[in-house]
């Protein structure tokens, strides 16, 4: 059967756009879905799956895992724009990989039914990294395809309502796949999302008869591709790429530090409890009321003070993302301080990267097909989404770098390993050898075991850390107390290693005494301590929660020690870049980057092509 392949002659919007706009929206549903409770999923509730003997991820390791996954979901548009600019074209590309996308959900949902729960997340990730990032290209291309000279000039148009879409279906399900993770748990929050993929499958394939079907240009994309005005257009927007990688590297951060951020805040807000996760939902909403904001009031009147160009719309936009991540920092700053701010103030932080979406995704995404040769649209769409593959790639290796990571846990996996196979069936005491490599000297780990999980970890010289701890937990009535006074309470105590006890205020009910340890280097894998966490009687889990099930299930009981504290002693697995450190380093990089893309923006001459 033929499709049209050359747009209609009209001044009036195409007729598939409704079954582009309500695709978009379901499948927006399902990957924002999944991805809105990854970061809390992979920390919380990844090592409770199988029997609850796998192991629990530090918040950079959870934070590293997010970015890949959020950097390859960006990569893999690469290989979808080749497919269809060369092979398949847009529309059969689409339809193939959401299938393989349909797939991707499904492994997730499996997850604690069937074999190693992490194969199953490793698999399901991969799969909806090629099936996410493979259309990308094509359906933010295939929008484009539609419209003719007559009526381009609904293009702006289109693509605002087509960034609507994503958000309408992404404000739903980040509210709704937070909740259905704590009440329901893991199976339910993927599986919804799944079926959302489908349903968006579905729709995709109704509309294939109103679709313009734009064919493969085979062979003509490579001349077009290396003819001058290809290699001249890719050179020039390159640069631009880069740019814009740097808005997504903190971007996409709402996904995972500022989740992190929202657990240390007060999360009463507006007469609701609101989880974590689900802050994320004011996004989606503000995008809602920005997009009409700014296409009707502000840049008209923005427009009427100064010309108002695409590349001076990205550049007040990343100024503004600078803005949000120094608000960021500043509520870092308090929580720091042992405060427990509101979440309103990480909401004004929402507002303000919100605009800065608004000015730099959504422009950027028309700019960059408005820039392309006609046979390069779907290629240079995915340059532009190579961009976000960039941002995530470095928000990754920042956390990998900056994670210390835990010997302890690494040769308890060892030393496992060479157990009976009836080792689990009972309590056990494993020795772990320290800083110097052997047992039976005075840097040994003891690792506590019950039904084959990791109960706890003994630290060397633990009495000193312990007895420091309860002086500190005698003095914490209303709070922990300050760093200065902490000094006073600990006094001059030593490790067994001559190394003094530091103590760090982390948050309004976490502290931290800990030393360089046995190497005597600080912030290194065998730096020791002992966290003290204040417990109230609500902050336990609950059998309301699917969490709370599965723990007294696998015979997990959480009680508080005496005084409403609990204690965790630790082996490295810190962070070097801690606190409002963290958020610094990247308001700096952004500000940075701002006052370099000036002049880029000055030099950069535009052209643009559309289909006849």
């Amino acid at each position: 059967m033929s499709f049209r392949s050359t747009p209609q002659e009209t001044e009036v919007m195409p007729p598939g756009i409704p079954f582009i706009i309500g695709n978009e929206a379901a499948e927006r549903f399902s990957f924002y879905g999944m991805r809105t409770i990854l970061v809390v999923f992979m920390a919380q509730y990844l090592h409770f799956m199988d029997g609850g003997g796998g192991r629990a991820l530090s918040p950079n390791q959870a934070v590293e895992y997010y970015h890949q996954f959020a950097s390859w979901v960006y990569f893999t548009p690469l290989l979808g724009a080749l497919i269809a600019d060369i092979f398949l074209g847009k529309y059969r590309t689409i339809l193939w990989l959401s299938i393989v996308y349909c797939i991707g959900h499904a492994a997730l949902a499996c997850m604690g039914s069937y074999g190693n729960s992490p194969w199953w997340l490793g698999a399901g990730l991969l799969l909806i990294c090629l099936g996410s990032g493979g259309i990308k290209p094509c359906v933010s291309a295939h929008v484009g395809d539609q419209f003719g000279k007559q009526n381009h000039h609904l293009l702006s148009r289109i693509y605002n309502w087509f960034y609507f879409s994503i958000n309408f279906g992404s404000f739903f399900s980040t509210l709704l796949t937070p909740w259905l993770l704590e009440k329901h748990g893991p199976h339910w929050a993927f599986g919804v999302p799944g079926v959302l993929m489908a349903v968006a499958t579905f729709m995709f394939w109704l509309g294939r008869h109103r679709f313009v079907h734009i064919p493969p240009s085979g062979s003509g994309f490579f001349k077009e591709a290396f003819s001058r005005e290809g290699v001249v257009a890719f050179g020039k927007l390159v640069p631009l790429f880069v740019f814009i990688a740097v808005f997504w590297s903190l971007y996409d951060q709402t996904g995972s530090s500022w989740v992190l951020q929202a657990e240390q805040m007060n999360l009463h807000f507006l007469g609701i409890h609101w989880l974590e996760s689900q802050i994320q939902a004011v996004n989606p909403i503000l995008i809602l009321v920005f997009i009409p904001l700014f296409t009707f009031v502000i840049y008209p009147w923005m427009n009427r003070v100064f010309l108002l160009t695409p590349l001076r719309k990205i550049g007040i936009g990343m100024a503004l993302i600078a803005a949000s991540f120094a608000l960021t920092t500043l509520i870092q700053t308090w929580i720091d301080a042992g405060q427990r701010p509101s979440i309103g103030w990480q909401i004004v932080a929402y507002v303000i990267i919100t605009a800065a979406e608004i000015m730099v995704s959504i422009v950027g995404l028309e700019f960059a097909y408005t820039q392309a040769p006609k046979a390069m649209k779907s290629w240079i769409m995915a340059l532009f989404w190579l961009s976000v593959w960039g941002g995530n790639q470095f928000t990754a290796q920042v956390n990998r770098v900056i994670d210390i990571p835990s010997p302890g846990v690494a040769q308890f996996e060892q030393a496992t390993a060479k157990l009976p196979a009836d080792w689990q069936t009972s309590p056990r005491n494993i020795v772990l050898p320290g800083h110097d490599g052997v047992t039976g000297t005075d840097d040994d780990l003891i690792a506590r075991c019950q039904q084959g999980r990791l109960e706890s970890l003994e630290i060397p010289g633990r009495e000193i850390f312990l007895a420091a701890a309860s002086r500190i937990e005698a003095r914490t009535k209303d709070g922990f107390p300050s760093k200065e006074t902490a000094r006073e309470i600990i006094g001059d105590a030593k490790d067994p290693w001559g190394n003094p006890l530091v103590y760090d205020l982390i948050d309004s009910s976490h502290s931290r005494i800990s030393s360089a340890g046995p190497d005597r280097i600080s912030k290194t894998q065998w730096d020791l301590g002992v966290v003290v966490e204040k417990v109230s009687g609500d902050a336990l889990s609950s059998q309301d929660t699917w969490l709370g099930r599965r723990k007294a299930a696998l015979g997990i009981h959480e009680k508080p020690a005496a005084a409403g504290f609990t204690r965790t002693e630790f082996c490295g697995g810190q962070s070097k870049l801690e606190g409002a450190a963290y958020f610094r380093f990247f308001t700096w990089l952004v500000l940075a980057t701002t006052l370099l893309f000036i002049p880029f923006a000055c030099f950069y001459r535009p052209r643009t092509y559309l289909h006849d």
